[in-house]
This record gives C-alpha cells, structure tokens and sequence, in this order.
C-alpha cells in the first residue's frame, strides 16, 4: 500500500491526481493538499480582467469532485515540506506523510522584487491570479472614467509572456468597443529581445505576426527593458544593450499598468538543498523526477527550466497547458511502474500547443517540443482563434468538473494531429 501526496491543485495539480488516481492499485491511497478549495482557469484571467467574464464563470469547487472520486482532500496551505523524512506540515499544524510526493504548486509571484510593482501595496495589475483579475476589472472600469496612458507587459526574469500579450490584446479590442481607443496611447514594456520571443527564443513567425500586429494596432513597444521603479502614474524603465549596458532610462506615464512578475518558488521548497535551485524551483530529471529525493516528482510551473541562452535582460522558460498536461502523464506513468517493482522510464514530450486571444481575433502556435530545436515549429493567426480559445475554455472547465484527465475525443484528435503526450520511444506496449 502506497500514499500518493499532490502539493498543489492549479492546472498540473489537478489533472495530475485524475490521472494518477487511475494508475493506482485497489490499496493504495491519493491526498491533494491546496491552500485553495477552488480551482481557477487561469487562461481566462484576462477576460475577467475587462469584465467579459465572472469569477464563477472560470472557477470549480474541487471537493465535491475529489469525493467522487475517491481523491483525499485537505484544503490548507503547506507551511514545511521536508523530504528527508516523507513528511509536509500544514498551516492547520496537522502533518501529513507520504510515500510519493508530485510538487505541483505553479509559482510565488515576486512583485516585492521591483518596488511599486503588483496589486498587492503596488501600483500595477496583475492577471496571475483570479483575484488579480478581477481588482484589475474593477480597476480597470474606473481608468475608464479617466482615460489616460495604458502599460502592459512583463518585468525581467518573468518567465510567463503569453498573458501579457493577450491582456494588452484584449485590452485593445475593449477600449475600441468602449469609444475610447483614440484616447489611449499603449505601450508594451517587456524583457524579451524582441516581440514574440516568449521567453523561447520565437514559435514560427511569432516576432513578424506580433509585431505586425502592434503595428496594426497602434501600439508601441520596449523590448530588453528592465523596471526599475513604479510610482503613482509613473513606471521608470531601462533600455538594456547587448551588452548589458543601459542605452536609456525613461519615465513612462499611465493610467492604468499590467506587468507580469518574476516567478520563484513557494516559501516551503526554497532552500532545500538537493530539491530545489536557488530560485525554489524543484529540480528533475528527464523522469520528471527528483535526483535527490528519489520518491518526489514534480510538474507544471514549479519545475526549474534553465533559460534559453543569454539576452540582454533575464527572461525565464514558460511553462505552457499542454507541455504541462505532458509532464503530468509521464509522472503517472512513472509513479505507476514504481508501484509495480519497475523503473521509470517514460519522458513528457513538453510540447506545445497555444491560442492567445486578441478579443476578436489572435495568435496560434504549435512547437514539438516547446523548447528548440523543434520538429514542428508553427504559428499562424486570425479570428478563428478567438472562436478555438472559447471553446477550449468551456471544454477544460467541462473536464475539470467532470474529474477527467483527458476525453477519449481529445486524444483522437491529438493523435490525429500527431501531437503526443508522451515521448514515442518510451511507450510501452
């Protein structure tokens, strides 16, 4: 008999104890510790960040899905996790013992790192969060009143540009429904090189649809440029060169501000040597699993990625659904052989499959694997795939609620579209 802990339950964490629950044997037992009852669909932060949609719409209650199916539940934050001895204490000052850990618990966000930065005491929004999201809405409904300068983008060492992108977007599309878009100088401000860079160094032609894009739109952009400082109505912002020199520092002016963080991880995985890097990010091998602490897997935004190469300011690996979804099935798999006397053996592919919605039209790419060189290295855009963003919301949350991991529909169809979970050479029979 075993005991399966999933710290965590975003996106990763989720998913990761449907499908784990499956490979179980009848006597073994699955736990999810979350300092969140509800989960959230963070994709659909920016909609509520312009009021296009509720919290409700994109939250699930997880206990009542969890109960049915047979899924441990124990809904209070983690204040120590210490491998050394299988065990994770509790903000409730319960402990709870395992004998396999998945560290699921995505990311802290580390606005304290730039002074002004975040919603939290700060004066920029964020769409990390639901909460955020829906500060930002209310925030955002009241810039309305004023119109002013708009900022968006993402600070050095984010490692998450796809949101910022689409929330600028987005935010685009609404001021133009609104009547106001012509009072309303945008700007991006972003540590990429380039536009479209993502923190993978471009998907397809993302850098030539971005930018033509923006063109299209009227809005401005500052690429390798660090925040140094936020105020009320003021962001200064360095330009950085090649060489790491600051070319310019300038003093932006705004009404309103959306600028991704740095993420690192959770206060109760930092400093633990042999299970974490310096940042908190728990460290795998190509098993998803730890090299220390060989019982403890780890999915999703928590795992540490090294970045793409150097640029001139720090710009993390994001960590997207789909390469998410397969790190998720390699860890239940592996976990399944480990129960059974085996080794791990299986590897996630980590590719990926996105749709950025610009609010009435958007970007799509496919890169197999995420990070480069690539087998499949695509992009395109248009208004089909707001239509496709709309849809995958509405089918995740279906999931989500129902307790399913994937639908036999969805793997025909990736299957048929040759986009795999898991790597081809290590599928058994």
């Amino acid at each position: 008999m075993a005991h399966i802990v999933v710290l965590g339950a975003g996106l990763g964490g989720t998913i990761m104890a449907y499908e784990m629950k499956e490979k179980l044997r009848p006597e073994d037992t699955i736990t999810v510790i979350t300092k969140e009852p509800r989960y959230h669909f963070v994709p659909s932060n920016p909609w509520v960040a312009v009021n296009w949609r509720k919290r409700e719409d994109v939250e699930v209650d997880l206990a009542p899905v969890f109960e049915k199916k047979g899924i441990a539940f124990r809904p209070s934050p983690a204040t120590k996790v210490d491998p050394a001895i299988n065990a994770i204490t509790l903000e409730d000052g319960s402990t709870v013992t395992y004998d396999y850990l998945i560290i699921a618990t995505g990311p802290e966000l580390a606005f304290d790192e730039i002074e002004g930065l975040g919603p939290h005491g700060g004066f920029t929004q964020s769409v990390c969060h639901v909460d955020h999201a829906q500060k930002a809405g209310q925030a955002f409904e009241e810039f309305c009143k004023n119109p002013a300068p708009i900022i968006v983008g993402a600070v050095q060492g984010a490692s998450c540009f796809g949101p910022a992108y689409e929330f600028l977007f987005i935010l685009e599309t609404e001021l133009r429904r609104r009547k106001i878009r012509d009072r309303v100088p945008m700007t991006f401000v972003t540590a990429e090189p380039y536009i479209g860079h993502l923190g993978l160094d471009g998907v397809g032609d993302t850098k030539g649809l971005l930018e033509g894009e923006m063109r299209g739109h009227h809005i401005k952009w500052s690429t390798s440029s660090r925040v140094k400082k936020v105020e009320q109505g003021k962001m200064t912002v360095e330009e950085v060169g090649d060489d790491g020199s600051v070319k310019a520092t300038k003093e932006l002016p705004f009404g309103f501000a959306m600028m991704l963080p740095a993420f690192r991880g959770i206060a109760p995985l930092r400093g633990i040597e042999g299970l974490s890097n310096p940042r908190g990010f728990t460290i795998i091998d190509k098993h998803q699993r730890n090299p220390t602490f060989k019982n403890v897997f780890a999915v999703g935004v928590c795992v540490a990625i090294p970045p793409m190469g150097p640029t001139p300011v720090p710009c993390g690996v994001p960590k997207t659904g789909f390469m998410i979804e397969s790190m998720v099935t390699a860890t239940a798999h592996n976990i399944a052989l480990l129960l059974r006397g085996e080794e791990p053996k299986h590897q996630a592919t980590w590719n990926a499959v996105c749709l950025a919605d610009f609010g009435d039209s958007g970007v799509a790419f496919v890169a197999q694997p995420q990070i480069p060189p690539r087998n499949v290295n695509w992009s395109s855009s248009g208004k089909w795939v707001h239509g496709a963003k709309i849809g995958f919301e509405k089918y995740f949350l279906h999931k989500m609620r129902r307790g399913t991991s994937e639908t036999f529909y969805e793997k025909l169809a990736l299957d048929v579209l040759g986009i795999g979970k898991l790597k081809e050479t290590t599928i058994s029979a």
